[in-house]
């Protein structure tokens, strides 16, 4: 089968991968369409010393489950949370499975990904898609997923000010997901074309370097993708107020000065992933708008080319149809 591979060095597309066979209660899925992260992006710079099939956001559609098909999910189309736990140690006893101690993650850590024509995830991941979500829509769950988790962390009290740092592909989820929280939400970015959707939606966005470092913000949501993105985010937010971090970049020299944390006690918050079928209805609800973050389409056979285009500045999405 083909597979879009990272080997520790290089990024190809494997014509003759084997395809993976599912362990007991895994399915075997056909991705149908899958999007391009910029986790994909940082592990093609190193980060999480992953090697194997890149990928993990899809939607597919099960082919067999290794096991008892309770739900009917043969044939049906699906999206899946990326964390295949153990459901046994400490972290999943305590219902933070997603922290599980001996878990793998699609395309990301010891688990070949879904860019492929073949990939396996623990049944109990899948959720099926409604005939009402198309493909191109339903191929954001995961990362959705994931700026609905930032939301839920916040517990909002008051009407605080919030600023989202990075127009990329999670900045431009979260201040969606932001903007309707009983919030002043704003979006800080650098590039002009991905902000004006801000001004399709009604949010405020302003220009990286139009912005004031007065330390008056109550939230900030780093979504630069950058190990800046902290040091700024520590510019701006108030004494005693919240850094919320959803970036994962990979290792750098660069050194951050943390004293802020301490000196102003301001809260630092880790922020990951969500809960697909809460994304899944959202998306079902056309709560926020995915259409308009796609970029660019391409084939897997393109795979390369399309992992390339998704690192150029300007592009949003990037979409890769199996």
């Amino acid at each position: 089968m083909r597979a879009l591979v990272f080997d520790g060095k290089l990024l190809s597309l494997d014509t003759r991968r084997a395809e993976p066979s599912p362990a007991d209660g895994e399915a075997l899925v056909r991705p149908l369409k899958v999007g391009v992260c910029s986790t994909d992006l940082e592990i093609c710079r190193g980060y999480m010393g992953f090697a194997g099939v890149l990928g993990h956001e899809f939607v597919g559609e099960v082919e067999s489950i290794n096991g008892p098909d309770t739900r009917r999910l043969v044939g049906k189309r699906v999206v899946g949370a990326i964390n295949a736990v153990c459901l046994k140690c400490d972290m999943c006893r305590a219902g933070l499975s997603t922290h599980c101690r001996n878990r793998t993650v699609l395309g990301i850590h010891n688990r070949d990904g879904c860019f492929a024509d073949r990939f396996t995830l623990p049944a109990i991941n899948l959720v099926e898609v409604p005939e009402s979500i198309d493909d191109d829509t339903a191929v954001f769950a995961e990362p959705l997923a994931a700026a609905l988790h930032a939301a839920r962390q916040l517990h909002v009290e008051g009407k605080p000010y919030i600023t989202v740092l990075g127009d990329g592909r999670l900045g431009l989820l979260c201040v969606q997901v932001m903007a309707q929280l009983n919030a002043s939400v704003r979006l800080i970015g650098k590039h002009p074309d991905k902000m004006n959707l801000c001004t399709k939606w009604g949010i405020r966005h302003r220009h990286v370097n139009e912005i004031g470092r007065r330390a008056d913000q109550d939230v900030v949501v780093d979504c630069t993708g950058s190990a800046e993105g902290l040091e700024l985010a520590l510019q701006l937010v108030r004494p005693r107020g919240k850094v919320l971090l959803k970036t994962t970049v990979a290792p750098v020299e660069r050194k951050t000065d943390l004293s802020p944390i301490v000196i102003n006690e301001i809260e630092v918050i880790g922020s990951r992933c969500g809960s697909i079928p809460d994304a899944v209805a959202a998306l079902a609800r056309r709560q926020v708008d995915v259409a308009s973050l796609i970029s660019r389409r391409f084939k897997l056979d393109d795979g390369v080319k399309a992992l390339q285009t998704a690192a150029q500045p300007g592009v949003i999405k990037v979409l890769m149809d199996v």
